[in-house]
């Protein structure tokens, strides 16, 4: 992606924090080296498999991105085995792919110490960190660190590119500036409204991020922010921001924010008589839980972007599954519903798979080598790495409404970014 000054400006805003946390999880790397109690170098000798490291957040604040783990590992295991595995040069044979999975337990020192254990202690051949940059950049630089290739699930792009160049790590994602923001200004598009938005965003990355292209882009789009200024988590008051934006006759709410303060948002929005006729926001409404959460019909409307769905047209070149088929499964299995992680996941075993194929071999440079040649139709989506070893996947908006199988579900209501996935809905307003 061709760099601009809001990405530069961003990308420089954010730097220092970046660094800072790439060297505090440096230091924990280094450390491993000299505390054998903590970090046992493995055997020399040959295993007879290949061993993927897998963080997830299984506890903590993002557990629910993490969720579909270890089902989906499994089920790609699975496919991946069925034959006797993946052909390695060096074993003159076919091998099992194995996995082991720790719990970053939402936390990037933890995910860059495990990064370090499962490198130094437990040689793993790949690293595979998800869920948020917050997980996956401190992982990353513990890869780049001791050259280890790298399949990072689940950052956006302008939030992971602080930390490159890179060579050993590679991603595939959306970005912020030409994916979400044309999400959100485009389903914005659709409806009568003023066109003027009240600005939610949080005193972190995202929320800087956010703040940066959101009013960058807003003269060219036609709307006109109302934003007073940053705040920090777990927020217990709206009440000035919600009196400056029914002043201002707001009509449209966006932010970055983490379902707790979503909540204490709409409630005191709704004491205080703010309705406006759409409220689009990011990083924690994707998952049902967090709507049902909210409690009545206070999610109906809200709208948010869409990673993946069973509506995606792609299928997995693991097992030839369609998204919904694969959504389909897994609520059979898990008896819960689909959440937009499990295709990213399954992603992910799919580039494990077909980087190894190509590569016939465990050298790390080899593997490397192979992944920055990716060029693949996975069940996200086309994966075909730039010079940046990113590659984009497509973004949709959708919009929360009673289901029939489950309470909630997400309806398609703006696809002009990927016009192969359908709409299935027209979208509209909160309080209409």
């Amino acid at each position: 992606m061709a760099k601009d000054k809001n990405q530069d400006k961003a990308a420089r805003l954010n730097r220092r924090d970046f660094m800072k946390k790439v060297g505090q999880a440096a230091a924990l790397a280094g450390a491993a080296t000299v505390m054998p109690h903590m970090v046992r170098p493995a055997a020399a000798a040959k295993r007879d498999y290949i061993l993927v490291g897998y963080l997830n957040p299984s506890t903590g604040p993002v557990a629910a991105f993490g969720e579909p783990t270890p089902w989906s590992d499994d089920h790609c295991l699975a496919a991946i085995n069925k034959d006797g595995g993946i052909y390695v040069e060096e074993y003159g044979k076919k091998v099992p792919v194995k996995v082991k999975i720790v719990d970053s337990e939402s936390s990037g020192t933890k995910s860059a110490e495990l990064a370090a254990r499962l490198i130094l202690h437990d040689k793993v051949d790949l690293l595979m960190p998800c869920h948020t940059p917050g997980l996956v950049n401190p992982a990353c630089a513990i890869a780049e660190r001791y050259k280890v290739p790298c399949i990072a699930v689940d950052a956006p792009f302008e939030d992971w590119m602080p930390g490159g160049p890179y060579h050993w790590s590679f991603l595939h994602f959306w970005s912020l500036k030409d994916n979400l923001t044309d999400v959100f200004f485009g389903m914005w598009d659709q409806l009568d409204t003023n066109r003027v938005v009240g600005a939610l965003w949080p005193n972190d990355v995202d929320g800087t991020l956010f703040a940066e292209y959101f009013t960058g882009m807003a003269k060219e789009r036609g709307y006109k922010f109302i934003d007073q200024g940053r705040f920090p988590f777990f927020q217990k008051d709206f009440g000035s921001q919600i009196s400056a934006f029914k002043k201002a006759k707001v009509e449209i709410v966006t932010g970055a924010l983490i379902p707790p303060d979503f909540a204490t948002f709409l409630m005191q929005a709704k004491q205080l008589g703010l309705k406006p006729k759409a409220i689009t926001v990011a990083k924690g409404r994707m998952f049902p839980s967090s709507i049902e959460a909210l409690g009545g019909d206070m999610g109906k409307g809200v709208t948010t972007e869409l990673w993946w769905s069973p509506h995606h047209p792609f299928k997995s070149s693991l097992t030839g599954a369609t998204a919904k088929q694969l959504c389909d499964a897994y609520e059979k299995a898990k008896n819960k519903q689909w959440t937009p992680p499990l295709g990213f996941k399954h992603s992910g075993w799919e580039l494990v798979a077909d980087a190894f194929t190509r590569a016939r071999s465990v050298n790390k440079e080899k593997v490397r080598n192979a992944l920055a040649q990716t060029d693949l139709n996975t069940i996200v989506g086309p994966v075909k790495y730039n010079k940046q070893n990113w590659s984009p996947t497509p973004l949709v908006g959708a919009q929360w409404v009673k289901g029939k199988k489950w309470p909630w579900v997400q309806e398609i209501v703006y696809n002009k970014p990927a016009p192969m996935i359908p709409v299935g809905a027209k979208q509209r307003p909160m309080n209409g």
